[in-house]
């Protein structure tokens, strides 16, 4: 063998999958870990943040990158939280200054593509990809199988419960099937 397989990679977002929100307060655990860092002390949601993600994550055979935008707040603030060390991070690039990706960010709006697609299958690079988000939509499933030639699964989480058994599953299964040579 000439070369290693890279494993698949796990764009995360927080807001969602790892702090649920969208119920009652009273629906919620909450967790104490112990001294915050300072950038912890601004988000009161952060208790509700299930420890047990953590290992889960860690288990799962890909790489976990976080696609959120608490960009490396998230290695700040959550990563401890999880037990997890520092993850790669995706920049979000900045408003284009430029007319042209101007109008094509308002086209991708119009047309119900997420802000997040192109930069994700931009980073993923040709890898294979699982996307655990709340707010992924058909319009981004078809446009990664239009512009991404390698596997993607798009898991849309209920931002109300967070990550669940059957999330973990559905990911575990999709992660561990045998990968396509291109």
């Amino acid at each position: 063998m000439t070369g290693s397989v890279r494993p698949p990679l796990l764009f995360l977002d927080v807001d969602g999958p790892i702090v649920p929100f969208g119920g009652a307060s009273e629906w919620y655990p909450t967790w104490a870990t112990g001294p915050e860092p300072p950038a912890a002390e601004t988000n009161p949601l952060l208790a509700r943040i299930d420890p047990g993600h953590g290992p889960r994550l860690a288990a799962l055979p890909c790489d976990v990158v976080w696609a959120t935008t608490w960009m490396d707040d998230a290695n700040a603030c959550v990563s401890p939280r999880l037990g997890l060390s520092r993850l790669p991070v995706v920049i979000w690039p900045e408003p284009s200054d430029v007319d042209d990706q101007d109008e094509q960010d308002e086209q991708d709006e119009r047309d119900g593509l997420h802000w997040k697609t192109r930069t994700l299958v931009a980073w993923a690079a040709g890898r294979s990809f699982a996307w655990a988000d709340d707010e992924i939509t058909d319009t981004d499933r078809a446009w990664i199988a239009a512009h991404h030639r390698a596997p993607a699964l798009f898991l849309r989480v209920n931002p109300r419960l967070g990550l669940t058994d059957g999330d973990y599953a559905a990911l575990d299964t999709w992660l561990r099937r045998p990968s396509p040579i291109f």
